[in-house]
């Protein structure tokens, strides 16, 4: 998965480490080697897909952040008025890991 700069990924990185090292020598170790990183890639983005965990990374950013913006432009915002925001916004954040249970994996 690449980051939004557009950059790979650590593990695509050590893929393509690996596929570049086994096409310059095409020995057996290097072979083994990129499996073992690819599998390893592979394993984690179906662990992902299964737990929805990484979705659930960016839904909990969103709701910080979303949060922070409420704080940052209502600054004389009252305890209770706070506290009503974040209650909100924390009902979106768990509709949403809510709705991942129903979700399909691929």
């Amino acid at each position: 998965m690449a980051n939004s700069g557009g950059a790979m990924s650590n593990a695509q990185l050590f893929q393509q480490m690996a596929l570049l090292r086994w096409l310059s020598s095409q020995t057996d170790e290097d072979r083994t080697f990129l499996a073992a990183v690819t599998g390893v890639q592979v394993g984690r983005e179906l662990l992902n897909r299964f737990t929805g965990q990484d979705k659930v990374d960016a839904y909990k950013r969103e709701c910080i952040l979303s949060i922070s913006e409420f704080l940052q432009q209502n600054p004389k915002a009252s305890q209770a008025d706070i506290n009503t925001e974040v209650e909100k916004r924390v009902l979106v954040f768990a509709t949403q890991v809510k709705a991942l249970e129903n979700a399909p994996i691929f």
